[in-house]
């Protein structure tokens, strides 16, 4: 084992094999490699010729080898081309994927004896019509091409000469330097230092780190007694006025394994002249080089240990199991994890379109408004008076060494933490500006966030597909009627019904005028191992989101909606329907409704217990005739009043035809007694609908009733126990001085207790038969699976025997027409709840996060797509 030969190969990169024909190419690559990983050019030749010998299809096979490479390396796979290679040309086209696909190109050549290669392949019959002059050709160019392989490209290059070499060879795949995901952190990522440093030691005082020292008293490094590793984006150096302490300070936390530092481009200025080389003293390099040179007597070796750190600095890291990357300048995600110059020079510089700005500085491209990637992205480089978050990612560069602040991002928190600049160092080029207008985006969404078929990645239901066509028809319906999509940050899941009531089910005979009883509801519960449940009064309005902020600036630093609404009005939220479209159509009207919730907020004291400047609120707002009154009139109203038109009149003449004996008309279940039996289920009918409708006077009348926070700053809260939310909501509702919001009934019932479920089943009889809607049974605990660890549903309807009349017609209570409903199918409408349950709860998730808008609108846009899907729509 000592005689083996370790062979060190990047885990992401090219390796080409070089070696002429019966060198042992294909051996070495299926003895070391997986046979996925192997790209040959025999197999390529057969896939396109059905003969791997036939030399005329070598032009079509090998551009089936690029291409096969290509699409691997893409996908970031290491990659092994087996083929003969010997050529330049052959190596150069190979080089050139490596570049194109920023990964390593790695040679490995076998240089295998001339006579053994022409005895192995006079060994193999489809090689026996090989011309001789062809191996001693290929020879040729073999040695010709081993001193200037690495002048090629090859980052690496093996040669393994002879049989004994080539046996005792093993791959030893490499973990690329910039790929640390094994590292989860907690991390404190901290922006541009320029040499600010007492600011720093600030800072990581604030963090909680403790400062070491030497013992002349100068900064040897911090360590975190929590374990906490720190991260610098670069620029450490330069127009400060201590660059060496920043370098001793960092460079010793990074000795000691308490820090991690990427290179900044003034790092990498400094080294070239560290190194000797002609650089311009410009942009504050002037200013550290002096500072150096008073380095220089007492510590005469400190100019080569900063030399070689910044040599062994890395151009960006990959953390967390790649949730994470930290660069200097920023980096777009297909260059995450590559190594090549060219990602290097995005990391350190960035991108520029070429133009420069008025004060002559280059104008950048702003890759981050392009960002779509699921890593979040760590830079500093260009300054801006605060960080915030962008597409997911987000510049530390607050310019502390022009007089702004130094900014760490603590990870996985998401939180920032700053220190003030003890003055301003260094005037800058150009005033500092907002690279972004507020918020977590600065742009607007792309079609391509939500066109076509997608699949939404959720954390409690894993993959959900939605279908391209459903996705069609919410895009209609978004991009015409709904509100400014940085305000709809969610949209309500479809509920569950109870499962139908049979006859004799409920309680004996209870069942056998019912289609929706809660004994069911409990049950279907209980079956689910759920014991404690809340029942919730059903309003019938209009669902109604509410998104309350604290006042104007919230919205525009956290929403990124800067000025007054249409109406000239300040924007302090949104209040939209479940399809994500403006309740009112004055602005004017939402606001002075938004004012009023905010009012209650504040007086209930939710903004300081819930550590929050904005809240959203799921609600009905009432009565339904405000929002639904084209619906009453077109099918509700029309049916009430033909009925009222015909029914008296026909009843009329039938009673007539009855006084005077006509036959068939007045005995038991005759004409006269039926007709009687359909007014008078008309005349229900009307009612039902009626109970819920009242005229309004601008806000006097309008009603909302909260029955659920979803989310603040950082947090969601859609997994609240029940019983908790509606404390909060209840307080809400006692400080509401203008009688707008309204108290949401409720009942406790253990479902596993008799009595408890007799008492739910009175509450729900004497709810309806008041004219109550019906209820909303659901966990207490809020968010529960199951044994089998599947998600329970949230939430299950149980409406009221005279509101079902309204969906499902004046005459459903009749036997016959019970019977027939009753074989609904629930199955499908279930599932649905359940997805655009998973989906609300991941939107809320990513908005508390703090995700990007795109990321966030993925998820509220596929709720509205899935309500395209075909369900009966009276469950």
């Amino acid at each position: 084992m000592s005689d083996r030969r370790g062979l060190a190969v990047p885990d992401l990169s090219l390796v080409v094999l070089v070696g002429v024909t019966g060198s042992g190419k294909s051996t070495f690559a299926r003895r070391h490699f997986l046979p996925t990983q192997v790209v040959s050019s025999d197999v390529c030749r057969g896939l396109v010729a059905d003969d791997e010998n036939d030399q005329s299809a070598t032009p079509d096979a090998f551009a089936l080898l690029h291409y096969i490479a290509g699409k691997r390396l893409a996908a970031g796979r290491l990659t092994v081309v087996d083929a003969t290679n010997v050529q330049p040309e052959a190596r150069r086209r190979l080089v050139s994927l490596a570049r194109e696909h920023d990964v390593l190109p790695v040679a490995i050549v076998l240089d295998t004896p001339e006579n053994v290669c022409v005895r192995r392949n006079a060994g193999r019959p489809d090689r026996a019509g090989l011309p001789g002059h062809v191996i001693p050709r290929q020879r040729r160019e073999l040695r010709r091409s081993l001193g200037r392989l690495e002048r090629e490209g090859f980052r690496k290059v093996h040669v393994l000469r002879g049989e004994a070499e080539i046996e005792a060879a093993e791959i030893v795949l490499e973990r690329r330097y910039n790929d640390l995901r094994h590292l989860t952190g907690p991390f404190d990522i901290i922006g541009d230092i320029h040499g600010c440093r007492s600011e720093l030691e600030t800072l990581l005082t604030t963090l909680g780190y403790v400062l070491e020292r030497d013992v002349r008293g100068r900064p040897a490094g911090a360590h975190h007694p929590g374990g906490r590793t720190a991260v610098f984006v670069g620029d450490l150096v330069d127009r400060g006025p201590d660059s060496p302490g920043v370098l001793r300070l960092v460079m010793g936390m990074v000795a000691a394994g308490s820090a991690l530092c990427v290179p900044g481009n003034h790092e990498n200025k400094l080294g070239r002249h560290l190194k000797g080389r002609k650089v311009q003293l410009t942009h504050g390099l002037k200013e550290t080089v002096e500072q150096l040179a008073e380095e220089d007597a007492g510590d005469p070796d400190f100019r080569r240990r900063v030399q070689e750190f910044i040599d062994g600095l890395v151009s960006h890291y990959v953390l967390d199991g790649g949730a994470l990357v930290v660069c200097h300048a920023g980096l777009p995600e297909k260059y995450h994890g590559r190594t090549s110059g060219r990602v290097r020079s995005h990391a350190l510089y960035g991108d520029t379109t070429g133009e420069t700005d008025e004060f002559g500085l280059p104008v950048r491209y702003p890759w981050a408004e392009e960002y779509r990637g699921r890593a979040a992205v760590v830079y500093g480089h260009t300054p801006t008076p605060a960080a915030s978050w962008l597409n997911n990612t987000i510049c530390l560069d607050t310019g502390c060494v022009f007089g702004g602040r130094l900014t760490a991002l603590r990870w996985p928190e998401r939180e920032l933490v700053d220190v003030p600049a003890e003055r301003v160092w260094y005037e800058p080029a150009r005033p500092l500006r907002v690279t972004a207008p507020g918020g977590t985006d600065g742009r607007p969404l792309d079609l391509t966030d939500v066109a076509g078929r997608r699949v939404v990645e959720t954390r409690h239901m894993g993959r959900i597909a939605v279908k391209e066509e459903n996705a069609a028809a919410a895009l209609e319906v978004m991009s015409r009627f709904a509100i400014d999509p940085r305000l709809l940050a969610y949209l309500p899941p479809t509920m569950a019904p109870c499962p139908t009531a049979r006859a004799g089910t409920t309680g004996g005979a209870a069942g056998d005028g019912y289609l929706e009883h809660p004994a069911e509801a409990f049950a279907a519960y209980r079956a689910d191992g759920v014991r404690q449940v809340v029942c919730e009064e059903k309003h019938m309005g209009s669902r109604a989101v509410a998104l309350v902020c604290r006042d104007a600036r919230v919205v525009r630093e956290r929403f990124g909606i800067a000025g007054a609404g249409s109406g000239g009005e300040e924007v302090t939220g949104a209040l939209h329907t479940r399809t994500g479209r403006p309740f009112f159509d004055d602005p004017a009207i939402t606001e002075r409704v938004l004012a009023r919730v905010r009012e209650a907020v504040t007086r209930a004291g939710l903004w300081e217990e819930l550590d929050t400047d904005w809240l959203l609120l799921d609600a009905e707002l009432m009565p339904w005739s405000l929002k639904a009154a084209g619906l009453l009139r077109t099918q509700y109203a029309a049916v009430g009043a033909a009925a009222g038109a015909v029914f008296p009149e026909a009843l009329a003449a039938l009673e007539a035809a009855a006084a005077r004996g006509v036959e068939g008309v007045a005995g038991p279940g005759e004409l006269l007694g039926r007709q009687r039996e359909r007014s008078a289920d008309a005349a229900a009918f009307t009612a039902a609908y009626r109970r819920y409708c009242w005229p309004v006077e601008d806000l006097d009348g309008v009603r909302l009733a909260p029955f659920q926070l979803l989310a603040a700053r950082g947090r969601n809260l859609a997994t609240v126990p029940h019983d908790e939310q509606l404390a909060w909501l209840d307080r809400m509702v006692a400080h509401d001085t203008g009688g707008l919001l309204h108290r949401t009934g409720r009942c406790y019932v253990d479902t596993e207790d008799e009595a408890s479920v007799a008492a739910g089943v009175r509450w729900w009889l004497e709810l309806t038969e008041a004219g109550g809607e019906g209820m909303v049974v659901k966990p207490v605990q809020g968010f529960l699976r199951g044994a089998d660890g599947r998600l329970v549903q949230p939430g299950i309807k149980c409406r009221g025997r005279e509101y079902l009349r309204i969906v499902y017609g004046p005459e459903y209570t009749r036997p016959e027409n019970l019977a027939r409903l009753r074989e609904r199918h629930l199955g499908h409408k279930r599932s649905l709840a359940l997805r655009e349950y998973a989906l609300g709860l991941e939107a809320l998730d990513r908005l508390a996060g703090g995700e990007p808008l795109w990321r966030v609108h993925e998820a509220v846009f596929a709720v509205l797509a899935l309500e395209s899907e075909p369900v009966d729509p009276r469950l």
